[in-house]
């Protein structure tokens, strides 16, 4: 399990394919809020799990499916 601290707001959040996936509003409960200003939003917020964090490298945080998996699996609520 990485770190929770080293997720930082406004950072990058990548797939395991290196596709950006959308960038860190905040952690909260366990998840990873992403801004809904993102282009990759869609104009909503998306959750995902920090079981799906891989590491944190150099202020991006890579998580460990493609992101296409993701965003089927990510949640708005």
């Amino acid at each position: 399990m990485v770190d929770v601290a080293q997720i930082r707001e406004h950072a990058e959040v990548v797939g395991s394919d290196g596709t950006h996936v959308g960038t860190v509003d905040h952690v909260d409960k366990g998840e990873i809020k992403l801004t809904k200003s993102d282009a990759a939003s869609g104009g909503l917020h998306h959750y995902i799990p920090l079981d799906f964090v891989q590491s944190v490298t150099d202020g991006i945080v890579h998580l460990d499916r493609p992101a296409e998996e993701v965003k089927r699996e990510w949640s708005t609520s």
